[in-house]
């Protein structure tokens, strides 16, 4: 995985007013901590900060993050802990940089992907649901995958993708169940509603022409009851 080099300046003041003035300015409000280091509080250049979440890594980005004025200018690995974004323009308002060792072990959320096209489900009017949108997976850094795939080209209606389904990488492990579902391929909603209707419409179909029959019946009875009486005034009459 590559890693990617960021310059935070220390020493910003701190209080929503202050937060507020440093985004105006282009300057994301930021901290540091991590391998048993004091909290400090930094400031990150917004485009700079772009550029590391914009990689195929996303949030899981390596980052050498070089905190000015300390260790004379030594780049320390970290990786973004937490970001929070604003609810209704969504820019980041805060991000959390933990440190972190090229040898330790980290619980991350990997996204998880599903690759190709199941035409066989879609011609079926069926469609594909991902319940599970990414992994949280153990691994060193060098180790973090930037996604995991699957390929979905053979799915039939029916079939159902589990985390024991998906390949790990080499060194990569998982504690959740290998039975949870990541996707099922399934008939679409629209297809069922279609399919109820179509049953609607035949059973009251069906009933139409039970009681066409019906009535077709009773006006027989009728008929032949007319006829009878005919014959009987005519017996008479001869008499």
């Amino acid at each position: 995985m590559a890693e990617i080099t960021l310059t935070a300046t220390p020493g910003r003041p701190t209080g929503t007013r202050s937060s507020r003035r440093l985004r105006a300015t282009g300057k994301v409000p930021a901290v540091v901590y991590g391998l048993g280091r004091d909290p400090v509080a930094v400031t990150v250049d917004w485009r700079e900060l772009r550029t590391t979440l914009i990689t195929d890594a996303g949030l899981n980005a390596l980052i050498d993050l070089t905190i000015e004025g300390e260790g004379e200018g030594e780049a320390q690995l970290t990786i973004i802990k937490e970001m929070q974004r604003h609810p209704i323009t969504h820019t980041v308002d805060h991000v959390d940089f933990l440190l972190i060792r090229r040898d330790q072990e980290l619980s991350v959320e990997v996204p998880i992907v599903l690759e190709g096209e199941a035409e066989q489900v879609t011609n079926e009017q069926g469609m594909v649901e991902q319940p599970m949108l990414s992994l949280t997976v153990s691994a060193k850094p060098g180790n973090i995958p930037d996604q995991l795939t699957y390929d979905i080209s053979g799915l039939v209606i029916g079939d159902t993708i589990t985390v024991g389904d998906l390949a790990l990488p080499a060194d990569v492990t998982t504690d959740v169940d290998a039975e949870e579902v990541v996707a099922t391929a399934q008939v679409s909603r629209a297809a069922i509603e279609a399919e109820a209707i179509a049953e609607a419409d035949a059973e009251v179909a069906a009933e139409q022409a039970e009681e066409s029959a019906e009535e077709g019946e009773a006006t027989a009875d009728v008929d032949d009851g007319d006829e009878a009486g005919g014959e009987q005034e005519s017996s008479d009459d001869d008499g």
